[in-house]
């Protein structure tokens, strides 16, 4: 079985980058909530900086979408490979 390298992206920026905004949203909400977390994500994202700030919301958001895309992408082409290695 393969992956469809297109859709596994899809899912994985979606799921990431949901992910993300929801924790940023309730941040927003409730000033600690997810706290530490964000600022994780501001030591791997450039220009994103863990304030309590809409704009750096949609910033990490963005970010978070790239990212999931490129590495679903990844990984779907990785398994591809591995699976007709193995066959």
């Amino acid at each position: 079985m393969k992956f469809n390298i297109k859709a596994l992206a899809l899912a994985c920026a979606i799921l990431w980058g949901g992910a993300v905004l929801l924790v940023g949203l309730a941040n927003l909400l409730c000033g600690t909530y997810g706290q530490r977390f964000l600022e994780v994500l501001a030591s791997w994202y450039p220009g994103y900086h863990a304030t309590h700030s809409i704009t750096q919301v949609v910033i990490v958001t963005v970010y978070a979408v790239a990212d999931g895309l490129i590495g679903g992408a990844i990984f779907g082409w990785l398994y591809n490979r591995l699976v007709k290695a193995g066959a």
